[in-house]
């Protein structure tokens, strides 16, 4: 089996030779393609309390630079965010995030800068017509969780043991996997790759199949103890 570290440069020689990893000379390079869309409902305490989805839209141009580009939604009850995620082709990790929130009306739009080589981000945020800036220095590279499920669909061993740390803006966050177990779906049972994270707030359940789909997404969504659960994929 290639190793995560093996398959990163497997994927990095191919960026830098200009072919993109879904071209038809390298169908398996990657589990997923542009167009993908997981569609999921948002639940806390077993209740639906609103609609998320995940879509990756491959190779786009930002500022100049070629990057991937995934886009997160998600709305409930008083609450909206979306999220457009550019990705680093050759690392995974995250370049930019721009993001739009609505809670209770309170509107703020969000833009964050990251830059991998310095271990920053820069963090501007527009609220009421106010603009504030923040930087924060990590001195490594700094991630993004969605960035972190889609690097590992894409390079991750998916074996019992293996441990990846990832260094979010403001904490370092410790990935154990575990063995496979079973998971409740659609009322019905399916056999998942699980993961969880040190300190206990995120857990991510992995399709077995070939495009390692997530299936449960626990602790991305920043209000409360919520669960992302898959309801449609369309690859």
């Amino acid at each position: 089996m290639i190793g995560y570290k093996a398959r990163a440069l497997v994927l990095t020689a191919l960026f830098l030779a200009g072919t993109p990893v879904w071209a038809a000379d390298a169908p398996k390079a990657l589990p997923f393609r542009p167009g993908e869309t997981i569609q999921y409902d948002i639940k806390k305490l077993k209740m639906r309390v609103g609609q998320a989805s995940l879509t990756f839209h491959g190779l786009v141009s930002i500022d100049g630079q070629s990057a991937l580009l995934i886009t997160f939604t998600g709305k409930g009850l008083k609450f909206f965010d979306e999220e457009k995620i550019y990705v680093d082709p050759r690392t995974f990790l995250p370049q930019r995030v721009e993001r739009d929130l609505n809670i209770f009306g309170k509107k703020e739009r969000i833009v964050e800068h990251y830059n991998a080589r310095d271990g920053t981000v820069r963090i501007v945020k527009t609220a009421r017509g106010k603009t504030t800036e923040q930087v924060i220095k990590r001195s490594v590279p700094v991630d993004n969780i969605y960035c972190f499920i889609f690097r590992y669909r894409a390079m991750g061993k998916f074996a019992a043991g293996e441990s990846i740390q990832i260094h979010l803006p403001t904490k370092d966050v410790q990935f154990q996997v575990q063995d496979t177990r079973d998971l409740g779906l659609e009322e019905k049972k399916v056999a998942a790759y699980y993961m969880q994270s040190d300190p206990a707030q995120y857990r991510v359940w992995f399709d077995t199949g070939a495009h390692k789909v997530p299936l449960r997404i626990d602790g991305a969504i920043g209000f409360g103890k919520t669960a992302m659960v898959m309801v449609n994929y369309q690859k």
